[in-house]
Parts: C-alpha cells; structure tokens; sequence
C-alpha cells in the first residue's frame, strides 16, 4: 500500500494525489482512500519481496539505552562510528569480484520506492526511473564499483525486511534510510553515516499533538515494523516519556503505510524519521511535524557481514561523493525544499563526519 499521499506505488509526487484528493473533503473520504490502497497493488513496479517480519529487530540510536540482544556497553557505544576504513587492511576481493563477474553485471540494491524525495517514481518523468536522494547515492556507487552508474538492479524492499533480505542474499546492499543501530551491526555491516537526523511526530495541522510528550496520551500512534521510532516508542512508554494511555499498537510492514491511516483518520499520529516526515508533510498541506527531533538517526548503506571489500569501497565512494560535491547537490536537489526553511538550514544538510573503527 502506497503510503506517501501520492498516486499508486508507483509514484511519489503530490501533483496526482492532490487530484485524487480534490474529491474528497478533509479527512472524511474513507471510501475514495481505500479505493486509492486498493490501486496500490494493481500499478506497483516493484513488489516487495516479502511481508513478512525477518528478524530486523531494532534498538534506539547511538545516544539511547539500547534493548533487544544484549551488546556489551563498549561494542553498542556510537555505532555508527564502527564502519571499516576506505584505505588499509588486506581484504580479499571475493564480495566484489563476484559482482563484477555476474553474467548480468549489475549491482543489486534494496530501495524504497515510494518516499517522496529519497526513493520513489515521478509519473511526469518520462524517463520512468527511480529518482531521490537514496537513488542518487546508489548510482554513485555503480558508477565507482562498475564503471556504469546506470548498472544497477533495484529491488523494493520493505522497512520489516532490509535485514533479512540482505542476510539472505537477495541484494548486495540496502540504500534505504536505514539507520545506523547497536542492534543491527550485529546483524549487517554498514558504510560509514551518509545522513544524520532524528525521529520526529508527524499529525494533522488541526491536532493538539504538540510533539513526543504528554499530548500524546489517549492518542493511537503509527510506526513500521522493525524501525527505530516503534523501540523509541516502546522505549519511552517504560521510561515513562510517553503516557502509558498512549496506543502505539498499530505497526504496519512499509513506514509510509502509517501516512495513509493519518489521512483516514485510524491513527492520530506518526513516529518516524524527521527528513521522511518533513517530505510527507510536503505531499500532505493538511498534516506537519509536531515538536523536535528527539533522538539521533544516522542513516547508512547495508551490507552483508563479511563484505569487508565491498564496505571499504563503498566508504571509499562516500568520502569522494562529499568532497566533489556530489552529495551536496544531491542534497539542494531533493532535500533542500523540504527540510530547509528559508536561509534556515537544517543540520542534516552538513554530512556527518566519517569515523572508522
């Protein structure tokens, strides 16, 4: 289900939803929504490999008491600062070696396809491709891995499956605003951090929702399956920052899922990362973020544990992506309109400093 106030899967523009939507009046038009869901699965490009739940059990970021298996302290400190060196060690080349001599040489890459601005199809270009922020960082990598930054396989991965999927194989890497955890090291290799933000509370712009305190209390709040926002949320129900009146029982497999039940009125707000929050209000003139950021969120490119090749090459693209300017114009491109104010800038539009272990 298309969850991102655009047209059906296969997009993430608000210009065919504001059309779907002239039909509807507020938040009332239930039936012409769940008819909008029901397209969902007629028109998507690309299926998701699975639904189910693959062990992408996850913990608060770097700066939150961690959860879930139980990483001793000095392993779970900063983890988005443990990532291998792009120089040095004496790796084997096996991982790379083996993608460059596929029959189809392509780099096979779990994406989300429908945030707006990171990973998702504009129906008004006509060269019908992925385009965003996430989508840029992928065809850098081709470029620098394969001599071809068009020499790539995307794969529509669900929030609930990145790791499995990449445990299992089925993609060499996940570029899917993924977040940098003590958990998931432990399950996946990462690059270094290419973004940093947080997570966020998302409502409708008439709600009294004032962020990730008190007013949520009596109120249902929506987050994916294994994401950091639903252990932040469980985390803050036992520390007693979130009301213990709060529902938070409604999880659904892709994050932007949450957005469509905001608009028909079955949750009363969302708990996700504050730049896919920031795109979705955007989409939606009727919804906004609530509050601040109320925790760090570095996102990462996902890789098998082992690939130490393929991890040193991809920080080696990333280092050389924010000297040249490549992130930087990725960022004015497609982030900029929606997480800048003015000559305001967010600090997500500073890359985060590359630490190695």
């Amino acid at each position: 289900m298309n969850a991102h106030g655009t047209t059906p899967n296969t997009s993430g523009t608000a210009t065919p939803w504001r059309r779907l939507r002239a039909g509807l009046r507020g938040w009332g038009g239930v039936g012409a929504m769940a008819a909008v869901c029901a397209l969902t699965l007629a028109f998507a490009l690309l299926l998701p490999l699975s639904q189910q739940r693959g062990g992408d059990a996850t913990t608060p970021t770097a700066h939150e008491v961690t959860h879930g298996i139980q990483a001793k302290a000095e392993e779970c400190e900063n983890p988005q600062d443990q990532s291998l060196s792009p120089s040095g060690g004496n790796d084997d080349s096996a991982t790379l070696d083996a993608i460059k001599d596929r029959k189809d040489r392509r780099l096979i890459v779990g994406v989300d396809t429908n945030s707006y601005r990171w990973g998702y199809l504009d129906p008004n270009n006509p060269s019908g491709e992925l385009e965003g922020f996430d989508i840029d960082l992928v065809h850098r990598i081709a470029e620098d891995l394969l001599g071809d930054r068009d020499a790539v396989q995307f794969k529509a991965i669900p929030t609930s499956r990145r790791i499995e999927a990449i445990q299992k194989g089925e993609v060499d890497m996940v570029v899917r605003t993924m977040t940098i955890n003590c958990d998931r090291i432990e399950q996946v290799a990462f690059s270094a951090p290419y973004f940093v933000t947080g997570q966020q509370v998302l409502a409708a712009k008439t709600s009294t929702i004032t962020g990730f305190d008190k007013s949520l209390a009596e109120k249902k709040v929506c987050s994916a399956e294994g994401s950091t926002a639903h252990d932040r949320l469980e985390e803050g129900r036992k520390s007693g920052d979130l009301p213990t009146s709060a529902d938070i029982g409604t999880t659904v497999p892709n994050q932007l899922d949450c957005l469509v039940k905001l608009q028909l009125g079955d949750v009363d707000a969302v708990v996700t990362d504050g730049a896919l929050a920031a795109s979705q209000a955007a989409q939606d003139p009727t919804v906004e973020l609530k509050g601040g950021l109320f925790t760090d969120e570095y996102y990462g490119v996902a890789m098998k544990s082992g690939s130490d090749d393929l991890v040193r090459q991809v920080n080696r693209t990333l280092e050389n992506y924010v000297k040249d300017g490549g992130w930087k114009a990725s960022y004015e491109k497609w982030l900029h309109p929606t997480m800048d104010q003015g000559d305001k800038k967010s600090a997500s539009a500073t890359p985060p400093e590359a630490k190695y272990k």
